[in-house]
């Protein structure tokens, strides 16, 4: 019996690879859309594709990020700025693109664009904090797609969201994961929608990367902006002692366990694009298959231990 199940499993791994071994054709006459090129995933992944032959259209935040990204590619390579917080900066990008794919429609969407945003314990955090992250990471993405969804629809094309492994479970306070979580189900949804125009939706979850996202010095400034912006009486119940604490298991052990790698992702996001049969998530990074994605599988009261344990006790916990 044990035979016949090994060798089930073992068939069902063999035709996986097999399927997902086979490219989409024709890939040098595609279009693909990427947003946040400025820097890590995007800016790899822009290069990468291009090298793979597929015409990138790449939107950055600002013309310099523009320039030297163009000055590392090759001419099919196009560039775009880009700020998906704002609404008329989407719709003259869409324009772009629009002048550009022609009847073609456009092969790849690419919501690739975010920040980190302020982060810290919720109670020491603003509405405000909470609306700039969401802004950017979840409402943009949302109206990028809907400007670009009749060009995807019309290729026949892929829709590839990066997530990030915090959209399946939420270790910090702050807007991050909220989006993330957001993020996760606006693919969802929109997968099950646009199966029946032959349009595919995959979700990428990496795990920590060492990007200007994840840079040791803007996090703890950010965390310590975060804490002074606190009032007086959520300072005295957490403590000093507790912030200290929390900066250094941020900057001693959680960010330098942080992949450089980051072909890791780009990777994924290739296949996401090029592949005949994408997957509908990646998960991308060891603390993501080992550490983060079982723990999102846990019981809460069990993965509310493990993290509870993790994290420092406040001055004035019961």
């Amino acid at each position: 019996m044990w035979l016949y199940l090994a060798a089930l499993v073992g068939l069902y791994y063999l035709v996986r690879w097999y399927r997902e071994r086979q490219v989409v054709s024709h890939l040098r006459d595609k279009y693909v859309f990427i947003t946040g090129c400025g820097s890590g995933f995007g800016n790899l992944l822009a290069r990468q594709l291009d090298m793979r032959g597929l015409r990138v259209l790449a939107a950055c935040r600002t013309e310099k990020a523009a320039e030297q990204l163009r000055a590392q590619s090759s001419d099919r390579l196009e560039t775009v700025t880009l700020d998906i917080a704002k609404t008329e900066n989407i719709t003259a990008a869409t324009q772009w693109v629009k002048e550009r794919v022609g009847d073609r429609g456009l092969w790849g969407l690419v919501n690739n664009a975010g920040i980190s945003g302020p982060s810290g314990c919720n109670e020491w955090l603003t509405k405000q904090d909470f609306v700039t992250t969401l802004n950017v990471n979840l409402l943009g993405t949302i109206e990028v797609t809907l400007s670009l969804l009749p060009l995807v629809r019309k290729a026949r094309g892929r829709v590839v969201n990066i997530s990030s492994i915090a959209g399946r479970l939420s270790a910090v306070g702050g807007g991050y994961s909220i989006s993330k979580y957001g993020v996760e189900a606006f693919s969802d949804s929109l997968r099950r929608e646009l199966a029946h125009f032959g349009v595919k939706v995959a979700v990428i979850e990496p795990g920590s990367f060492k990007t200007n996202m994840t840079n040791t010095e803007r996090v703890l400034r950010q965390i310590r902006e975060v804490w002074d912006q606190a009032g007086s009486e959520i300072k005295e119940i957490y403590g000093r002692k507790f912030l200290e604490s929390y900066l250094k298991l941020i900057s001693e052990h959680v960010l330098p366990a942080a992949e450089e790698n980051l072909s890791e992702v780009t990777d994924c996001m290739e296949h996401a694009l090029t592949a005949c049969h994408p997957r509908t998530r990646y998960s991308a990074g060891w603390d993501a298959k080992l550490f983060y994605l079982p723990m999102s599988y846990m019981p809460t009261f069990l993965a509310d231990a493990i993290l509870t344990r993790i994290l420092p006790r406040p001055a004035k916990a019961l």
